[in-house]
C-alpha cells in the first residue's frame, strides 16, 4: 500500500475533525477548492475492513464505527443529558452552602423543586446525602461528591468562583447598578 498523499491526508484529517457528515464541497471548500472525490474514494478503499469506516450517506460523508464493531460500544456509550435550569440551580445552591436541607434550597430558589431534580444530581454523581439536620423533623443534608468537583475541574469548594468573579464574567450584574437602572427608567416614565 502506498502512503497517502497531501490531499487524501487533508481530507482524512477534515473528515476526522468534523462533527457532522460533510458534502464534498464542503471538505473541497476546506481545502481551497481542490477536488477531493479520488482522495474520499482511496481513504473509503484504505479504511475497508477495519474498525473504523469511511462512508457516505446520501451525499455526505463520515467516519463511524464499523457495523461488526458497533456492539462493543454498546455498553459503554452515555448519552449526555442536559440538566435543567432547576437542576443548575439546585447543585449551585447546594455547593455553595452544603450541606444544604431541601427546605433551604427551596428557601433559596423561591420555589419547591421536584424529588426527581435531587434524583438526577445524585444519579450523576454530583451530590450526596449527607447525614440530617439535628432539628424537629430531622431533614436530610445534601452535599457535593469529588465527582462534581472532578467534573468541574475544581480541586476544592474553595475553588468556586466567588461574587467579584461572576461579576467580571458577566454572570450577575451588581446589584446597584440593576437598581440605577430601574431609577433611572422609572424617572423617564415620570417625565
Amino acid at each position: 500500500m502506498t502512503p497517502p498523499d497531501a490531499t487524501v491526508r487533508a481530507v482524512e484529517a477534515v473528515l476526522f475533525a468534523a462533527t457532522e457528515p460533510m458534502t464534498a464541497d464542503a471538505i473541497r471548500t476546506h481545502l481551497g477548492g481542490v477536488e477531493v472525490k479520488p482522495a474520499l474514494a482511496r481513504l473509503q478503499a484504505d479504511y475497508a475492513g477495519r474498525g473504523i469506516e469511511l462512508v457516505r450517506r446520501g451525499d455526505r460523508w463520515h467516519f463511524q464505527t464499523a457495523s461488526d464493531m458497533a456492539h462493543l460500544l454498546r455498553r459503554t456509550h452515555e448519552e449526555p443529558r442536559k440538566l435543567s435550569r432547576a437542576g443548575i440551580e439546585t447543585l449551585a445552591i447546594i455547593a455553595y452552602h452544603e450541606p444544604a436541607t431541601r427546605a433551604e434550597i427551596e428557601a433559596i430558589r423561591g420555589v419547591q423543586i421536584s424529588k426527581g431534580t435531587l434524583d438526577v444530581l445524585m444519579e450523576a454523581g454530583w451530590i450526596r446525602p449527607a447525614g440530617r439536620r439535628e432539628v424537629p423533623g430531622r431533614p436530610l443534608l445534601y452535599a457535593t461528591t469529588a465527582e462534581f468537583l472532578a467534573h468541574f475541574g475544581l480541586a476544592s469548594r474553595r475553588d468556586l468562583p466567588g461574587l467579584e468573579d461572576l461579576k467580571a464574567a458577566g454572570l450577575l450584574d451588581p446589584i446597584d447598578l440593576a437598581f440605577e437602572t430601574m431609577e433611572v427608567a422609572n424617572a423617564y416614565d415620570e417625565d
